[in-house]
């Protein structure tokens, strides 16, 4: 068995994706196309969006092909750097390389559960790395499911040591993205900012409108109809940036607080795991403070 994995390994196609933005002109398309034909790869899946609000042009480009070993992701991308240049192009050449996540956690272990079933299922499109918390609560869950669990303590006196150690875990560990899984603290500005287009939060989409303690018992008090959860890149403005996905469920009278916790629960975990699934297949560009998606 080990002979034939080998084998496989060798001739599978080589699989990059190509991400850009640009200025909106004419011969864009026909520039990445050729420049892949020309080097005998083939295109798998294509897609874009043109923002004329903006005036710019959103483009993912999987590509894949055999025999083109020597056309590595470092090689690729200095031939593309002349294209890039003629159409004034920001862009990036993804390898085949799954992605590495280093979760953050706290207490509440809904999202933590969901996203490693979904990667023990193959279906998360990324590998959990470690999971990191200021509570050791989820360590028995982390461990079971064979995964190194870090206990990173966080008071207000020692947050500036704490989020050392946080960027030199995800240094070690050569994590690509973080996710914070229902992680309850605030991270810092400069954290942030080194963390930028890196890092996913999740959070109920009862904010701004139901702040503090038990926001699901808040929004029972006041009889809510829609129960929502939203995904989004973490920015320096709290619960403020770009959002990548959300879910959102109907409910009614009938639903007690606690209901409506579960409720939100599943929300979080389908709204959290996409958006996690999407970032690591680089289907998610950053469009100042929005998204665009290529699902």
């Amino acid at each position: 068995m080990a002979g034939t994995a080998t084998a496989d390994a060798k001739t599978r196609p080589a699989q990059f994706v190509l991400t850009l933005s640009c200025p909106e002109q004419p011969g864009i398309v026909r520039a990445v196309t050729a420049f892949l034909a020309d080097r005998g790869f083939d295109i798998v899946e294509h897609q874009q969006f043109d923002d004329h609000v903006s005036g710019k042009l959103y483009l993912r480009t999987a590509f894949t092909g055999d025999g083109v070993d020597e056309l590595n992701q470092q090689v690729l991308t200095a031939g593309f750097a002349g294209i890039a240049k003629e159409f004034g192009m920001e862009f990036t050449i993804h390898d085949g390389r799954p992605q590495r996540l280093l979760v953050m956690v706290s207490k509440f272990g809904h999202c933590l559960n969901d996203l490693i079933f979904r990667w023990q299922a193959g279906s998360l499109g990324a590998e959990i790395a470690v999971v990191v918390s200021n509570h050791e609560t989820l360590r028995p869950m982390a461990e079971a499911a064979g995964l190194t669990f870090i206990h990173v303590p966080v008071t207000a006196a020692t947050k500036p040591e704490a989020e050392a150690r946080l960027l030199e875990l995800v240094a070690e560990y050569d994590a690509d993205l973080v996710v914070l899984a229902r992680y309850m603290q605030v991270l810092s500005n400069e954290l942030c900012a080194s963390l930028r287009g890196r890092a996913i939060n999740i959070h109920h989409s009862f904010l701004p409108g139901f702040k503090g303690a038990k926001p699901y018992h808040q929004a029972y008090d006041r009889g809510v109809k829609l129960v929502g959860a939203t995904a989004h890149y973490v920015t320096a403005d709290l619960d403020e940036g770009p959002i990548i996905e959300q879910e959102v469920f109907r409910v009614d009278h009938s639903l007690d607080a606690d209901a409506l916790v579960t409720v939100g629960r599943d929300a979080e975990t389908q709204a959290l795991s996409r958006a996690v699934k999407w970032h690591c297949e680089h289907r998610v560009l950053l469009n100042n403070t929005r998204t665009v998606v290529f699902r």
